[in-house]
């Protein structure tokens, strides 16, 4: 599969990588920044963003996806950071093809099997009829009944479009997700890697706990990791500062 993407900037590749229900417009404000350093490379994986649409969906499939992209832009040695799913992604791309990344950068997300959590985000979608939709604002009154933060709100709502005049469309493939997140949420194999890594935890998030972190250092062991006080699972988006000092420190050495 071609995925879409963005490059901006020059110097030593960086690919970013969304995560789930995300895409890479989330990401501009950051490669902005980064691409002062680096040649930023932003993704959309398949069923987000600009990428086309699958029935198919696993790890497996991304990476291959993703090593496709490489090929096309002749990306080689990249940094890969990833946020969430992509962090995931990221890692089973480093397992899969251990020789390519140069550094490894992931954003909250751990190696362990995590239990099923956005069961009101999907019931918050599927309430939504966008065929009985004449406004955004419809859309977001329906999200309010079933997701309390305001930022998880308008991070779903980046995902509405006007398809054409007065029909709107998500641009996430919603039901192939829903299907697919018991491998979305799966462990990751058990694999030693070698590459430098960077694991980026919000200290208000549950993602990466402290008990995690010595299984962490046996999948990774020349690992650091960046701990953002007063930031959740979008540390990135809740910490920016911080988290461009915590990239850009592990990055540039």
């Amino acid at each position: 599969m071609k995925l879409y993407h963005k490059q901006i900037g020059q110097g030593k590749p960086l690919v970013i990588l969304h995560g789930l229900f995300g895409f890479s417009d989330n990401w501009q404000t950051h490669a902005k920044k980064l691409s002062e350093y680096f040649e930023v490379t932003l993704v959309d994986l398949r069923n987000h963003g600009h990428s086309p649409w699958s029935d198919e969906f696993s790890y497996a499939l991304m990476v291959q996806d993703l090593h496709d992209l490489f090929q096309d832009l002749q990306i080689q040695k990249p940094i890969i950071l990833g946020h969430s799913m992509g962090g995931k992604l990221a890692m089973h791309f480093d397992q899969t093809y251990p020789d390519v990344i140069e550094k490894l950068i992931v954003v909250d997300m751990g190696v362990k099997a995590y239990p099923p959590h956005h069961a009101h985000i999907l019931a918050a979608i599927q309430a939504i009829d966008l065929s009985r939709l004449s406004a955004r604002s419809e859309a977001e009154a329906i999200l309010k009944s079933f997701v309390d933060s305001e930022g998880i709100r308008q991070f779903l709502l980046k995902n509405l479009y006007w398809e054409d005049k007065g029909k709107l469309a998500w641009r996430v493939n919603f039901p192939v997700l829903e299907a697919s997140m018991p491998e979305i949420l799966r462990e990751l194999p058990e694999q030693e890697s070698f590459t430098t890594a960077l694991f980026v935890r919000g200290l208000l998030s549950n993602y990466i706990l402290d008990e995690d972190i010595p299984t962490l250092e046996a999948f990774y062991p020349d690992l650091q990791i960046a701990s953002i006080p007063n930031a959740g699972h979008w540390v990135h988006a809740e910490a920016p500062e911080a988290f461009l000092d915590a990239v850009l420190s592990f990055s540039l050495r």
